[in-house]
């Protein structure tokens, strides 16, 4: 069955490949882009794919985009986007750290605050959650990102139990670590206020941890097949050998020393 589905953070990435596809597989897909030339260059990406893709502004601090946005009625929501700022948790801005948490958290709420009571009304909808390997676990010196990611974790588990007796499914999608550019743009974002000369934890250099990233085919494979389905696990996490490192990261917490 086809389905109406609305992706943030389609202009790149994980939302443009699941928007496409999801397009292609004859769904009714509605993604979103922070900018305007953002959107033209999606309205383009698509027309190049032969996928037929509506395609809207939604600048997550914007409330004037976020109440547009919350005028559709999608089956199901996919609240994909998302920003990575780097910096230790001592030295990060507070700049940077409230809008991570604007962009990641608060923004995505107060959409779903306005697309969700509709999903209610009909009793049918599904919200899909993009979290993190990072969700999870931690990573040193991208701990802001993990924590917004953390709080999405807790948002959707409450989310799940709240609105499962009016039969609303909810859901986590959890990348580790893909080539989507993503990463890279995280890792550098810090350049633009870090001064190693003052920073209590200096930054380390990335670059081990940034070679051999995955395929993203792989993960926007699965968000195909889980965002329009009937049934699927809660949490979709790839690579999978992602799985296990996650899990044994949360044996550890209960048994390491502070």
């Amino acid at each position: 069955m086809t389905k109406k589905i609305l992706i943030t953070g389609a202009s790149s990435g994980f939302g443009r490949g699941a928007a496409i596809e999801l397009a292609r597989r004859g769904h009714q897909v509605v993604a979103t882009a922070e900018a305007w030339p953002l959107v033209r260059s999606l309205r383009s990406d698509a027309a190049e794919a032969g996928v037929k893709l509506e395609v809207i502004k939604l600048n997550l601090l914007d409330d004037i985009d976020i109440a547009h946005a919350a005028t559709y009625d999608p089956d199901v929501l996919v609240l994909n986007a998302g920003v990575m700022e780097s910096g230790s948790v001592v030295d990060i801005p507070m700049e940077r750290v409230r809008e991570s948490f604007e962009i990641n958290v608060f923004g995505h709420l107060k959409l779903a605050q306005g697309v969700v009571p509709k999903m209610v009304a009909r009793k049918t909808g599904k919200v899909v959650w993009t979290s993190s390997m990072g969700g999870i676990l931690v990573i040193p010196f991208v701990g802001i990102y993990c924590a917004t990611k953390h709080a999405i974790e807790a948002i959707a588990g409450s989310m799940r139990a709240e609105l499962a007796p009016y039969g609303i499914k909810v859901a986590t999608v959890n990348p580790g670590v893909f080539g989507t550019g993503f990463n890279d743009t995280g890792a550098e974002s810090h350049t633009q206020w870090y001064d190693e000369r003052t920073a209590v934890a200096p930054m380390p250099d990335f670059g081990n941890s940034l070679a051999d990233q995955a395929d993203p085919k792989d993960m926007i494979d699965a968000m195909v097949e889980i965002i329009p389905a009937e049934d699927h696990l809660y949490r979709t996490m790839r690579p999978l050998g992602t799985i296990d490192v996650a899990k044994q990261w949360q044996e550890t917490e209960w048994t390491q020393n502070a």
